[in-house]
C-alpha cells in the first residue's frame, strides 16, 4: 500500500500536465514567501507565470513586481500590507491589476498569512496571487445583469406610479406623452391605439418623426398593418429591422422608411381576455431584444391595458352621469324683453360622482321672470335625480304665481316628502324688468352679487331661511323676502358654491375674486358668464359642480335728444353716495349744462339722504332730460316707502329739518309721486341760458 502511495507520488512529480504545481498553474495561481526580516521574495513557478516574469527577470524583492504593477495599484497594495501589518492582524487580501506583455491589464488577487515572532512581531509572509480576470469578469457580467434588472424595476415602478394618478383617456394618454414620458418608459418612440368600431383609432404618438402616422389615425382592423395584426393575434411582435417590416406591410412602407427608428416593439393591450388596443414602442440603435426585454415590454403593456381599462370604464360611468344630469337641467332658457339672460353649468370630474346643482328660468305672470340656482346635498347619481324633481316642483309653485317666500315653503315641504334625507340650499328671485324690482328669497344658499352702472359691485344683504327639506323637518318654513331694485343696465349674478369655494381656503376669498371678476368683466351677459367661466373654474379646479346665472337688465340711456343715467345707491353706503354724485356732475357735464351741477348735486344729496335715513332699503337715482314742451333736468330718487316725505319749518337750533326746503329752493319745481310699492321724489331744474355748445349732442 505504502509502495502505492509512493509511486503514485512519484508519477504526480513527473507527470508535466497533473502535477500539483502544473495544476496550480493551469489554474492562474501560484504562491509566494516574503521574508520580511531579509526583504525578500520568493516566488513560485506559477507566481510567476501569474506575473508574467520570466526567473532571470525577477530580483527576488517586492520592489522587482514592478515591472508589472501599475505604481498606483504597487501604493494601493502597499498601503493593505502595510495596514494589516501594523494593525495586528493574521491575513489580508488585495485585488490590483498586472500589466501582461501583450498590453492587456489582468485582475490579480492576492492574499497572505502573515507569521509573528513570540513578541507579535511580524517575520514572514505566506500566500497566493492568482489570475482573477475570469472571476472579476463573471461578476461584471452579474453587477450588469444586476443593474439591467434594477434599471427594468425602476421603469416598471415609475410607469405604474404615473398611471396609478390617471384617470380618464386623455389622462392615460397625457401619461405616456408628456414631459419624461418616454425617459420612464426606456423607449424613444410610442404609438398607442384603441380598438373602436372595427378599427384601431390612434390616440396618441410620441417622439421625434412619428407625427407622419397620425395621417392614418383610423385603420381597419384587418391585420394588413403590423399594429392590428398584433391585436388580432394577441401576440406580441418584436422588430429589429423597420425595412424589413415595410417589406411586409406594403401599406406602411411609406411611414416607416420616413420614421427615424431602428426597432420596435408591437404590443396587445389585452384587459379581462379582450384585446382593447395595442402600443407601439420605438428604439434607436437596437439591433435585439433580450428576452428579459421582452418581459419588460410585456410587462409595460399590461400596465397600460389595466390602466386604460379603468379609464374607459370611467368615461363610460362620466358619460352616463352627466347625460344624466343634462337631463335634468332646462334644455332651453326662454327668451325675456327687457334683459338678458346666460346660464352656464360645469360638472365635477369625479366618476358617477355628479352634483345636485341646477339653474333655471322660469316665465311668470305680468311679464316678469323667475331665476334660480340651487345645490342638492350630495355627489351622486341620486343627489342629481332629487334635483331633477325639486327642480320640477320648484318650477311648479312659481309658475302658479306664488309668491318668492310661498314657493321655497312649498319646495322645501315638497323635499322632505320625498323622503330622500337629502336636504338642498337654493337661492331664488323674481325679477320685473319692466321696473326693476327683484323680490329675493334664500334657503341656506349664498346671496346674489350686483355690478352696478359705474362697475362697482356688491353682495346686497338677502335675508335667508333654512335649506330645503330641512326647513320643513324643523317645522321653520319662513322664507323672508328681500327688496331689490335692479337700475337699467345693471347685472344680478347668482351662482351655486362651487364658484367661490377653494380647498383650504375661506369662502369670503372666493367671494371677492367672483366680484373682482365681475367688476372687470364685460358688459353682456352671455361674455360676462364666459369670463367668470374661465378665470373661476381655471381657478379653483374641477372638484365641484357649478351652476352659474347672469342676469343683466337692458340699459336704458335715453335717446340722443333726452339721455338719461340710473345709478341704485345701497343704504347706509358712503362710497355709493359718493359715486352717485360723481356719476351726475359728469353726467351734466356730457350733456353741456355743468352750471347746474353744484344745484343738482345738492339736490340729489338731499333726497338720498333722506331715503337712505328713513326707508328700509336703498334707494334709484335717476337723471334724465326732458326736451319738451322746455328743456329741463329733473331728478328722481325712488325708494319702497309708501311714506310721503314732509316739509317742515325747522327752528333756529334745529339740526334736520331743511332737505327739502334746499330742494325747494335750488329746484324750479319739486313732487312727490307713488310707484307700485313705494314713491319717487322728483325735482326739475331749467336749463335755460345753462346750455353749453355740445357739438352734435345739444340737449
Amino acid at each position: 500500500m505504502a509502495a502505492a502511495e509512493r509511486d503514485r507520488s512519484e508519477q504526480g512529480r513527473r507527470d508535466p500536465v497533473t502535477g500539483p504545481a502544473d495544476r496550480l498553474a493551469l489554474n492562474g495561481m501560484g504562491s509566494f514567501e516574503w521574508d520580511l526580516s531579509a526583504g525578500t521574495l520568493t516566488l513560485d513557478e506559477s507566481g510567476l507565470v501569474v506575473f508574467d516574469l520570466e526567473r532571470e527577470e525577477f530580483d527576488g524583492t517586492p520592489e522587482g513586481l514592478g515591472l508589472r504593477i501599475p505604481a498606483d495599484d504597487g501604493v494601493r497594495l502597499a498601503e493593505s500590507t502595510s495596514a494589516a501589518l501594523e494593525g495586528g492582524a493574521e491575513t489580508y487580501g488585495s485585488y490590483f491589476t498586472v500589466q501582461r506583455r501583450d498590453g492587456v491589464d489582468q485582475w490579480t488577487h492576492t492574499q497572505g498569512r502573515i507569521l509573528r515572532d513570540a513578541d507579535g512581531q511580524a517575520v514572514r509572509i505566506v500566500g497566493i496571487v492568482r489570475d482573477a480576470t475570469a472571476e472579476l469578469a463573471h461578476a461584471t457580467i452579474l453587477r450588469k445583469l444586476e443593474s439591467a434588472r434594477a434599471q427594468q424595476a425602476t421603469i416598471v415602478q415609475r410607469t405604474t406610479e404615473a398611471l396609478s394618478r390617471a384617470v380618464t383617456v386623455d389622462d392615460v394618454t397625457a401619461t405616456l406623452t408628456g414631459a419624461g414620458a418616454l425617459e420612464r418608459l426606456g423607449a424613444d418612440g410610442l404609438a398607442l391605439g384603441l380598438v373602436e368600431n372595427g378599427t384601431i383609432k390612434i390616440i396618441a404618438l410620441s417622439g421625434e418623426s412619428l407625427e407622419i402616422l397620425s395621417e392614418r389615425r383610423f385603420t381597419r382592423l384587418d391585420g394588413s398593418l403590423p399594429l392590428s395584426q398584433t391585436v388580432l393575434t394577441r401576440k406580441a411582435r418584436f422588430v429589429t429591422s423597420l425595412t424589413d417590416l415595410a417589406g411586409e406591410f406594403p401599406l406602411l412602407a411609406d411611414y416607416l422608411n420616413r420614421i427615424r427608428f431602428d426597432a420596435a416593439a408591437y404590443l396587445p393591450l389585452i384587459a379581462q381576455a379582450k384585446a382593447i388596443g395595442g402600443l407601439v414602442l420605438f428604439y434607436r440603435r437596437r439591433t435585439e431584444f433580450s428576452p428579459e426585454e421582452r418581459n419588460l415590454c410585456l410587462g409595460l403593456a399590461g400596465i397600460v391595458a389595466q390602466s386604460l381599462q379603468r379609464a374607459l370604464l370611467f368615461d363610460q360611468e362620466r358619460e352616463f352621469a352627466t347625460s344624466l344630469q343634462a337631463s335634468m337641467l332646462p334644455r332651453r332658457i326662454p327668451e325675456i324683453s327687457g334683459g338678458e339672460i346666460a346660464v352656464r353649468y360645469h360638472s365635477a370630474w369625479s366618476g358617477r360622482e355628479v352634483g345636485g346643482d341646477w339653474y333655471d328660468v322660469i316665465a311668470l305672470p305680468r311679464d316678469r321672470v323667475g331665476i334660480v340656482v340651487g345645490d342638492v346635498q350630495g355627489h351622486d347619481t341620486h343627489a342629481a335625480a332629487v334635483m331633477g324633481q325639486l327642480r320640477i316642483a320648484l318650477r311648479a309653485y312659481a309658475g302658479e304665481g306664488h309668491a318668492p317666500s310661498t314657493v321655497l315653503a312649498r319646495a322645501s315641504r315638497f323635499l322632505a316628502e320625498l323622503d330622500t334625507e337629502r336636504f338642498a340650499t337654493c337661492m331664488y328671485a323674481q325679477v320685473d324688468l319692466e321696473t326693476g324690482g327683484v323680490r329675493a328669497v334664500r334657503a341656506g344658499h349664498l346671496g346674489p352679487l350686483i355690478r352696478h352702472t359705474d362697475g362697482r359691485t356688491g353682495w346686497p344683504n338677502v335675508r335667508g331661511g333654512l335649506p330645503l327639506g330641512l326647513a320643513s323637518v324643523f317645522e321653520q318654513e319662513d322664507f323672508p323676502e328681500t327688496r331689490l331694485d335692479l337700475v337699467p343696465g345693471e347685472t344680478l349674478v347668482l351662482c351655486t358654491d362651487g364658484l367661490v369655494e377653494e380647498p383650504g381656503t375661506a369662502i369670503t376669498q372666493g367671494m371677492e375674486a367672483l366680484a373682482h371678476a365681475v367688476r372687470s368683466g364685460p358688459q353682456e351677459a352671455g361674455a360676462l358668464a364666459d369670463h367668470l367661466s374661465d378665470r373661476l373654474w381655471e381657478r379653483w379646479g374641477s372638484g365641484d359642480d357649478v351652476a352659474l346665472l347672469v342676469l343683466r337688465r337692458a340699459p336704458d340711456p335715453g335717446t340722443h335728444r333726452a339721455p338719461r343715467i340710473h345709478q341704485y345707491i345701497h343704504q347706509a353706503d358712503p362710497e355709493g353716495l359718493s359715486e352717485a354724485r360723481y356719476a351726475l356732475r359728469q353726467a351734466l357735464r356730457d350733456w353741456g349744462v355743468p352750471d347746474l351741477a353744484d344745484d343738482v348735486e345738492l339736490a340729489a344729496g338731499e333726497l338720498l339722504v333722506n331715503a337712505l335715513l328713513h326707508t328700509d332699503g336703498g334707494a334709484v337715482l335717476t337723471m334724465e332730460v326732458l326736451p319738451e314742451p322746455v328743456r329741463r333736468i329733473r331728478l328722481w330718487v325712488k325708494d319702497r316707502s309708501s311714506v310721503w316725505p314732509r316739509r317742515r319749518t325747522p327752528g333756529e337750533a334745529a339740526t334736520t329739518g331743511r332737505g327739502l326746503l334746499l330742494v325747494d329752493a335750488l329746484a324750479t319745481h319739486w313732487g312727490v309721486e307713488s310707484r307700485g310699492d313705494g314713491k319717487a321724489v322728483w325735482c326739475e331744474f331749467d336749463v335755460a341760458g345753462s346750455v353749453r355748445s355740445t357739438g352734435d349732442r345739444p340737449v
